[in-house]
C-alpha cells in the first residue's frame, strides 16, 4: 500500500462528493488516527478545507499526521515485527528517552552547557522569529 494512504483518502473524500457543508465555506476531511503503540482507532484527526485549496490542507493533514506519529506506526507495520526484535528497539527508545531528559535537566541546572543555536549558511534565510 502507497505511504501516503491516509492522506490520499481524505482527498478522494473530498473530491468524490465526501463534502459537508461548513457556515464559513470550508470543506472537511477526516482521518481516523490509530493511537500509537495501541491497536485501536484514537481520535480523528479534522482538516478544513478553505477556498479549495487542497494543496494546504493536504499539508496541514501531513502535519497532523506526522505529529501524532501515524507515519511511523506504518512504517512499522509495514512488515511483520518479532517480538523480540521489538523488545529490543522498545528498550533502544526507552534508553534514549531517559537520556534525553537527563540531558535536559543537566542543562537546566547548569550542569552543562546548552547547545549552540545553528547559524544559517550564506546562500539560506533566516527564520523569520530571529533577531534582527
Amino acid at each position: 500500500m502507497h505511504r501516503n494512504w491516509k492522506a490520499k483518502r481524505a482527498i478522494m473524500a473530498l473530491t468524490q462528493g465526501g463534502k459537508a457543508w461548513r457556515p464559513w465555506g470550508g470543506v472537511t476531511a477526516s482521518c481516523a488516527a490509530p493511537t500509537v503503540g495501541q491497536n485501536q482507532i484514537g481520535d480523528i484527526l479534522l482538516v478544513t478545507v478553505r477556498d479549495n485549496n487542497i494543496d494546504q490542507a493536504l499539508k496541514f493533514l501531513k502535519k497532523k499526521m506526522q505529529r501524532e506519529g501515524i507515519f511511523r506506526e506504518m512504517k512499522l507495520r509495514s512488515a511483520y515485527e518479532k517480538p523480540s526484535e521489538r523488545k529490543v528497539r522498545e528498550k533502544a527508545e526507552a534508553i534514549r528517552r531517559a537520556r534525553k531528559v537527563a540531558r535536559k535537566t543537566a542543562i537546566r541546572e547548569g550542569l552543562i552547557a546548552a547547545p549552540k543555536p545553528k547559524t544559517p549558511a550564506l546562500g539560506q534565510r533566516k527564520p523569520a522569529f530571529a533577531q534582527r
